[in-house]
């Protein structure tokens, strides 16, 4: 797990990479929570992200947004994090340029910043949108979503209202040549204080059927 530094937008950007195992591996990315309620990338769900993708082989990377640890710049509503994920993801591939495809896992505002990036990187294949907050931002950019993935939410989940997930889900449902899994947690808050392992199980599941070679989803 060595600590990183490589260059953003408005200066360095903090991080913490783990190699792929094999030339080919896929990159998987990890976006934390909003930083102006503590979200670092050492938030304890990116954390258990993290080791899921780097156990499975992945070339993974999490690392601080603007302003952040170490990180330089100071916080810009998603538009400067989203120039902060899109050069985080330049620098992953420049040093691991064989990866085919790209995975992205964000938390909370992490998801959204996820969710935008994917919209311009065709390369990222797959997703993983832990309670993305869809009651605070507009989703509307996802016309069409260009990849399939999974979102997961607590069901008792106060700030991110689990019918307002639902909703989004809905929606990208109705979109063709992608597949949108959803999963729900019983007594999960934003948090998923009490409830890690079964957030945990979700993603593991998840990704025991995306990376099988009978998936259909490609």
């Amino acid at each position: 797990m060595p600590a990183v530094i490589f260059p953003g937008p408005e200066g360095r950007l903090e991080g913490r990479f783990a190699p792929a195992i094999r030339p080919r591996a896929p990159v998987a990315m990890i976006l934390h929570p909003h930083s102006q309620g503590g979200g670092t990338m050492n938030d304890r769900i990116v954390q258990r992200l993290y080791k899921t993708f780097s156990d499975r082989g992945f070339a993974t990377l999490r690392f601080n947004f603007r302003g952040v640890g170490r990180s330089q710049g100071s916080f810009d509503n998603g538009v400067g994090e989203l120039s902060d994920a899109a050069a985080a993801l330049d620098w992953v591939q420049s040093i691991h340029s064989e990866a085919q495809t790209t995975w992205i896992a964000g938390v909370s505002f992490g998801a959204l910043i996820g969710m935008q990036l994917l919209m311009r990187r065709p390369e990222i294949r797959g997703f993983i949108s832990i309670c993305p907050p869809a009651n605070m931002y507009d989703f509307s950019f996802l016309a069409p979503c260009p990849a399939s993935g999974i979102i997961i939410q607590g069901q008792a989940d106060t700030v991110v209202q689990p019918q307002a997930v639902q909703k989004l889900v809905d929606k990208l449902r109705t979109q063709k040549h992608i597949t949108i899994d959803h999963k729900e947690i019983p007594k999960a808050n934003h948090f998923f204080e009490n409830e890690t392992h079964e957030l945990m199980q979700a993603v593991d599941g998840y990704l025991d059927y995306r990376l099988s070679p009978e998936c259909p989803i490609k």
